[in-house]
């Protein structure tokens, strides 16, 4: 009788299969979203023309008024802005013996996971512009809507009349909200029981409202409280500036933990964004959850 791996099961290893399942996960949507990227190590400036002068119908002979253009400036990524940082140590041991390739997993799992964070910072109400980033929705000088109750499509109406106001370019706006409050817009109906809001079929992914793409990312923060309410945003992002220091970069440490015969993955970024024309941005606020 042959030996099988029935009668000699402990002489059999153990099969596991070489790949790693991961988590369903976000992806990062703020600076994909189109804002204008600015590759910097130190504090940046960028010259901001001020309101458009008085031009006065002038007859012959008489004096031309003098016109008196102001400036100001938006200023980036100041030297006291964190940097996003973290680090996994791991035995080589384990590298060694691991059944999938330890480094690029971690490397992996690491980046989203900075990436992630920077994305709810971007996304973000809080931040204080000095040490970390300020968020779309702490930004000052934006247009606000009070929705005061449920999303309806009136308000998107109206937040894009008061884009349109601010000689914002429609061709660029997106809007900005979580799933929860697309798929709300999307179950509106009419009298005859159809919904409103009819998705295109012939397109090849994502959203649109009125014309405008949406970037739905759950990462937008409802307000805190007893009764929080939902956030929601008409942007331009190409009047959004970004300075960045860092992408998130990896480096191995193969020798800082060499006396625990251990490797280390370090990732490291930081960056800074604010609005290059505030009124770009409107935000829609207090809408009923």
């Amino acid at each position: 009788m042959a030996v099988s791996t029935t009668s000699a099961s402990e002489l059999t290893a153990e099969q596991v299969v070489k790949i790693l399942v991961k988590p369903l996960e976000e992806a990062a949507k703020f600076l994909a979203a189109g804002p204008r990227i600015f590759d910097t190590a130190s504090p940046i400036r960028i010259p901001k023309l001020g309101a458009p002068t008085t031009v006065s119908w002038v007859g012959e002979n008489e004096q031309i008024p003098e016109a008196s253009p102001d400036f100001d400036e938006i200023e980036l990524l100041p030297s006291t802005m964190k940097s996003l940082k973290t680090l996994t140590r791991y035995s080589n041991e384990l590298a060694r013996q691991s059944v999938i390739a330890l480094d690029a997993a971690l490397k992996d799992r690491l980046v989203t996971d900075v990436a992630a964070k920077l994305d709810s910072q971007l996304f973000s109400a809080s931040g204080d512009g000095t040490t970390t980033p300020q968020g779309l929705f702490a930004w000052s000088g934006t247009q606000t809507l009070a929705v005061g109750g449920a999303l309806t499509l009136d308000h998107l109406h109206d937040a894009e009349a008061l884009a349109l106001g601010a000689n914002v370019d429609p061709a660029s706006m997106r809007w900005v909200m979580t799933s929860r409050e697309l798929i709300k817009l999307r179950k509106i109906k009419d009298t005859d029981g159809r919904y409103i809001v009819q998705s295109d079929v012939t397109a090849a992914g994502g959203y649109t409202l009125l014309g405008h793409n949406v970037i739905v990312s759950n990462r937008v923060p409802d307000t805190t409280g007893g009764t929080p309410t939902a956030r929601a945003a008409l942007v331009d992002f190409s009047k959004v500036a970004v300075a960045r220091d860092l992408a998130p970069s990896v480096k191995v440490l193969d020798q800082t933990f060499g006396d625990f015969d251990q490797l280390a993955l370090r990732v490291v970024c930081r960056y800074d964004a604010k609005p290059l024309n505030p009124e770009a941005v409107v935000k829609l606020t207090g809408i009923t959850i």
